[in-house]
């Protein structure tokens, strides 16, 4: 989980006068989840959070399925859906969806971002392609191609993106909060020796600006899937200084230290994150099995009481072919799967591979938005067919 930090001015003790230079005290304000039990931090503002202008609901985010979906494997060539180029938070194309977690797309262009609160869920932002800043009340984090960008529930953001790259973003946000594997934490919540990234992985934001415009300033909040436009009477990034554990933060799927072995590792010990529902993994170039005799190829295997999601972040898998970079797979529970023809025996006696992807298991049923259906593969659930 994120450690303790903080960042600018903040009183010797909580809930106590915090004087401002000029007369008055600055505001404290209490932001985290689980009511008061779960992670937390308290940040001291200019201004009174809670001043609000107006509110209006501008659009109702009514996510459609496919009208028949059967029972198949599936593809999506993400990256050739045609999205609009605006920003990252109101051209996001839907793919996948339950009521645990919702997987979405972003190409945004040179527009300037919104300001943005998430009131509904937990989101976790790949930046599979580009780099820039992500802004918040916490302060400015940088983040780059290749970021798992984490955004707990209720904070204010804003992307700043850097123009010309052509940035893609890939958004899994979850009903339930998103943390770290529970297995490689102890009961204090420190990462353990055998976890796979640990606690110098973790970027925090770095920079804190204060700002302190006044007048009427837009915010868009997500709650009851639907967007809301909220105008506050001030900049809401007036916070002078904070403290705790509660914050945006950052891990690039390039600090990830793979787990390996003699014979084939099962897919858990590939695990980044857990909500509820669901699981996240991440799968980096790495050594393959030493066994002499070892297949490094998975073997077939029926999904246990899940749905199993790749978003390949390369055109390299060991057990796919006509995979391309944004492609996206789909196998649900009832139907086994395992490598193509010719992969197992592609394989053996391989050193290493170079594959880069964003694994998602959710153990309920997922259904594919009705908007990503343009970009599907038809032919993939025949591709296991023919001999090795």
């Amino acid at each position: 989980m994120p450690y303790y930090h903080r960042l600018g001015d903040i009183p010797a003790k909580r809930h106590t006068v915090f004087r401002k230079s000029g007369g008055g005290i600055h505001y404290e304000h209490l932001i985290g989840n689980l009511g008061f039990t779960g992670l937390q931090s308290l940040i001291y503002t200019v201004r009174r959070p809670t001043s609000v202008v107006s509110s209006r609901c501008r659009e109702t985010l009514d996510w459609q399925s496919e009208d028949d979906p059967g029972l198949r494997m599936r593809h999506l060539r993400t990256h050739r859906l045609e999205l609009p180029p605006v920003d990252p938070v109101t051209g996001r194309a839907p793919l996948l969806f339950n009521n645990d977690v919702a997987m979405s797309l972003s190409r945004p262009g040179d527009s300037e971002a919104p300001l943005y609160r998430n009131a509904q869920g937990d989101e976790i932002v790949y930046v599979s392609r580009g780099e820039g800043v992500l802004e918040s009340q916490f302060g400015e984090l940088d983040v780059r191609s290749g970021d798992y960008v984490v955004i707990p529930r209720g904070i204010i953001h804003r992307w700043r993106l850097a123009a010309g790259q052509d940035p893609i973003l890939f958004i899994v946000e979850s009903h339930g909060y998103v943390r770290t594997p529970s297995r490689y934490r102890n009961e204090h919540g420190q990462l353990l020796e055998h976890s796979p990234f640990c606690e110098r992985d973790i970027r925090p934001p770095s920079r804190l600006v204060t700002v302190t415009e006044t007048g009427e300033t837009p915010l868009l909040v997500k709650k009851d899937n639907a967007l809301h436009e909220v105008v506050l009477d001030h900049h809401p990034f007036d916070t002078v200084g904070w403290d705790g554990f509660y914050y945006p933060w950052a891990l690039s799927i390039h600090d990830f230290e793979p787990i390996t072995g003699r014979l084939h590792q099962p897919p858990p010990v590939h695990q980044t994150f857990q909500g509820d529902g669901w699981v996240l993994c991440s799968f980096v170039p790495r050594l393959y099995d030493y066994h002499p005799d070892a297949i490094p190829a998975p073997y077939n295997h029926s999904n246990v009481m899940s749905d199993e999601v790749l978003y390949y972040c390369n055109d390299e898998f060991m057990s796919r072919k006509d995979i391309e970079y944004g492609s996206l797979t789909l196998h649900p529970d009832g139907l086994p799967h395992g490598p193509q023809p010719g992969k197992t025996e592609a394989s053996i006696g391989q050193k290493e591979t170079s594959e880069l992807a964003v694994m998602v298991d959710t153990f309920a049923p997922l259904r594919v938005a009705r908007a990503a259906l343009p970009c599907e593969d038809p032919s993939y659930q025949q591709s296991w067919l023919g001999d090795d």
